[in-house]
Formats: structure tokens, C-alpha cells, sequence
């Protein structure tokens, strides 16, 4: 595990929601605290694989949609909407 400065925030949240917590941090071994760093630290993961993910399909639209294909393109509009046969 790597370990990290940590600073105190306070939070204001329910009681309810905190007795709740409490008790299934304890049931979970762990506490409020590492639960909260825990599911931000996911949602700012999430975000930022997004971001780059994103970034990587502009780049692709940047080029264009041919640098990704092979081959020619030998039909037609007219002949792919052909309803005759």
C-alpha cells in the first residue's frame, strides 16, 4: 500500500447515515474514513480514465475514419440502398 499525506476534512452528514457507516465499517474491518478516500479515490479514477479515453477518440477523429481501415471502397450510396433484389 502506498502511503500518502492525509489531511482532516469534517463532513456533515446524516446521523442515521453515520451510525449506519459505523456500523458496517466495523463489520468490514475498516473505517469511515478509509471508506470515503476509498470511493472518492474511485470516482476521480473514473473520471480520469474517461478523460484520457476521451482524448485518444479525438485524436482518431482527427485523423479520420480511413486511417483505421484498409482496403477501398468500390460501391456506391445508390447501389447500397438498391431494394430491388
Amino acid at each position: 500500500m502506498i502511503h500518502m499525506s492525509t489531511r482532516n476534512i469534517t463532513l456533515a452528514l446524516p446521523a442515521d447515515l453515520i451510525r449506519r457507516a459505523k456500523v458496517y465499517a466495523a463489520a468490514h474491518d475498516t473505517s469511515i474514513s478509509a471508506m470515503v478516500a476509498e470511493m472518492l479515490s474511485s470516482r476521480v479514477a473514473m473520471e480520469t480514465d474517461y478523460d484520457e479515453a476521451w482524448a485518444a477518440e479525438v485524436e482518431v477523429m482527427k485523423q479520420g475514419f480511413g486511417s483505421g481501415f484498409s482496403g477501398e471502397i468500390t460501391w456506391t450510396r445508390d447501389e447500397l440502398y438498391d431494394r430491388r433484389g
